[in-house]
């Protein structure tokens, strides 16, 4: 007699790698790129500077510029699996709603940005910066706008696509969340910095805050829904379901 075959229960994973060492690899080389730019070079000329002295500035300072541009370009690989991760986790949570799209949306945006603005930076440590100040000028502000308002408008809908679901669901404590809506807000307001120059204080309030609140909710986010939890965001029972081992 043939055996009778056996249920087949399919194999849940923990939705990708964890999430809290991405976290914290984004945010240090992050951090990493900007000392080495600051300790190497002093402080760098406002972007809309005169062209002559932002060319100046590049060709005196080559090799802190590469190094600064090699740990940023670092830091967007992370960040963008980052998002990809924590998409998979938000739907093996039983979120059906365009949050986690518009987080991963703003996770690659982020990410995009990061790793254009780092090989424009890049492309300026080379020797002959000074001799077309307006054209050195013209990608200095192009790396500028990258990886100031083009960043931080990507990271806050990351921010905002997992703080959201987050805070109708309680995945989160409610306090961290709530920083997380206002820190997706301001980075959606970052744009307005492109033409207004005061508001260009709002770019590392997201970049360094948002890539802080990233590690903590990265780290509190759960791997699945409790067995008796609360519904999903569309009212599906998805959510009943055990927790992960």
């Amino acid at each position: 007699m043939t055996e009778p075959m056996r249920s087949i229960r399919p194999w849940r994973g923990a939705g990708g790698p964890p999430l809290g060492p991405l976290a914290i690899v984004t945010l240090a080389l992050t951090i990493a790129g900007v000392v080495v730019l600051v300790a190497g070079t002093g402080s760098a000329p406002a972007p809309f500077a005169d062209a002559t002295k932002v060319a100046g500035w590049y060709a005196a300072h080559p090799m802190a510029v590469r190094i600064g541009a090699l740990l940023q370009f670092g830091a967007a690989v992370p960040l963008g699996i980052l998002a990809s991760s924590v998409y998979a986790r938000q739907l093996r949570l039983g979120v059906r709603v365009p949050g986690p799209v518009i987080g991963l949306y703003g996770g690659i945006v982020a990410s995009f940005a990061l790793l254009c603005s780092a090989l424009v930076t890049w492309s300026l440590s080379f020797p002959g910066v000074d001799a077309s100040p307006q054209v050195t000028a013209i990608l200095a502000r192009l790396a500028f706008g990258l990886g100031g308002a083009g960043y931080a408008t990507g990271l806050g809908l990351l921010i905002a696509g997992i703080a959201v679901p987050a805070f109708i669901l309680r995945f989160l404590p409610r306090w961290l969340a709530g920083i997380g809506l206002i820190l997706g807000v301001a980075g959606e307001l970052s744009f307005l910095s492109l033409a207004i120059d005061p508001l260009q204080a709002i770019l590392p309030v997201v970049r360094f805050g948002g890539g802080a609140w990233l590690i903590a909710a990265a780290f509190l986010l759960p791997l699945s829904r409790p067995k008796r939890g609360p519904r999903t965001v569309d009212g599906s029972d998805e959510g009943m379901e055990e927790r992960a081992s």
